[in-house]
């Protein structure tokens, strides 16, 4: 059997519209007030989102690496907060034993260390994977080689992280503990329809980045009629706005598919490469 995108879609829409109550307020304490406080907070964040529109690259990994580099405490803590909403909110929406809000954020509070070192594991595996490629590639000296090995280097990228996107679910849902049986599992769940997903990740991505810009767009010139005070407050508002609309979504398409995969996995189905 196959990953049904149509299925995921209104599975995703089920679980907000059943729980977007409960979801809209824990995102706000999670994802909205510690992101849009960093960013009124640290003025380097504007500035690292201007270099970023400029589309320098060399400016943007100097802006980054300095702003890592000075705040890197910031982003831990920041990490374990919206770590600890993530994996609440999923055991929210799809815990057997119904748990209440209280019990789901112990659950992502116990939880969040298994996570951070998943995502740990799974980022060494990309990075690992993509140093060798472009490696090899730049020591033959030949540019066309060196773009190859960049251009298979996202693909593998890409795929790497569409197997193991499951994780978190895995972690919050079905209780496993153990970051490295979380990432097998995750990758055993989607044998047999890592294309199918990945598209349904690209669509969902695309829709949420130009749905995105539009309002930045919008609601940015607007903020920008109260000077330019209002325009930096404005800035953190729809910034922390948009983290927390994404985190939302992200918690119903990750329950919704561990949902549709763990039914495909108890189904008899046919060998299948991916």
């Amino acid at each position: 059997m196959k990953f049904d995108l149509d299925t995921a879609w209104k599975d995703t829409m089920g679980l907000l519209s059943r729980n977007f109550g409960l979801l809209a307020v824990l995102a706000g304490v999670f994802f909205f007030l510690p992101y849009a406080g960093f960013m009124i907070a640290v003025p380097e964040m504007g500035a690292m989102q201007s270099a970023q529109a400029g589309g320098d690259f060399e400016v943007v990994m100097a802006a980054v690496t300095e702003l890592y580099l000075e705040y890197w405490w910031v982003f831990l803590l920041l990490a374990l907060i919206q770590g600890v909403g993530l994996l609440g909110m999923l055991a929210l929406v799809r815990r057997r034993a119904n748990p209440t809000v209280g019990e789901a954020l112990a659950t992502g509070a116990r939880s969040v260390p298994s996570y951070i070192a998943a995502q740990l594991l799974q980022t060494a595996l990309i990075v690992i994977v993509a140093t060798l490629l472009l490696t090899v590639g730049a020591l033959t000296g030949l540019s066309a080689l060196a773009v190859l090995g960049g251009i298979i280097a996202f693909v593998i990228t890409c795929y790497i992280v569409t197997k193991l996107s499951l994780a978190a679910p895995v972690i919050a849902i079905e209780g496993q503990l153990n970051p490295v049986k979380a990432l097998q599992r995750s990758w055993s769940l989607t044998r047999g329809n890592s294309m199918r997903l990945f598209l349904f990740y690209l669509l969902l991505t695309v829709a949420f980045i130009v749905v995105s810009a539009v309002v930045s767009l919008v609601l940015g010139l607007v903020f920008a009629l109260a000077g330019e005070q209002g325009a930096l407050l404005g800035e953190a508002i729809v910034s922390g706005l948009l983290n927390a609309v994404m985190f939302v979504l992200m918690v119903c398409v990750m329950a919704a598919v561990h949902t549709q995969f763990s039914r495909l996995a108890t189904a008899p189905q046919p060998d299948a490469e991916d």
